[in-house]
This record gives structure tokens, C-alpha cells and sequence, in this order.
């Protein structure tokens, strides 16, 4: 079943107003779980590395819906 343009335009700002931030919070959540020691955490690139990964890895089952977004409805 494809989503309207209009449909898909509110299910996306709902992904970036709603789930997003649920993503995040839960990616932060993850690497706190994996290195609780604030002496003993990984190294600040492995960090970064990992936080670039989900930041990009989020966005891949969503790529649909993100398509043509910021176009003209071409319907009308």
C-alpha cells in the first residue's frame, strides 16, 4: 500500500519529532549500559564512531519514507 504525499509528510515529521529523540536517548542509553565506569569508557573515537553509526543506521528503514519529501505533492 503506498502512503499518499501528504500522509508521508506527517509520518515523517512524526519519525523526526517522536522517534528520533526516542533513538537517541536510547543509543546514549546503550553506551552508558556498555561502559558504566566513567573511568573505564571506551576511547573518545570509539565513542564517536559508534555515535556516527546509529546516527546513520536510524535512518536507512525509514529511506522511503523520507523520499521525495521536499518536493511539490505531484498530485496536485
Amino acid at each position: 500500500m503506498a502512503l499518499t504525499h501528504k500522509a508521508k509528510k506527517r509520518w515523517s515529521l512524526v519519525i523526526l519529532l517522536v522517534g528520533l529523540p526516542v533513538y537517541i536517548v536510547s543509543a546514549v542509553t546503550i553506551l552508558n549500559v556498555l561502559y558504566p565506569d566513567p573511568n573505564a569508557r571506551a576511547p573518545f573515537w570509539v565513542e564517536l564512531g559508534i555515535y556516527i553509526g546509529l546516527g546513520v543506521l536510524w535512518a536507512f528503514p525509514f529511506k522511503f519514507m523520507f523520499k521525495g519529501i521536499g518536493q511539490a505533492d505531484p498530485n496536485g
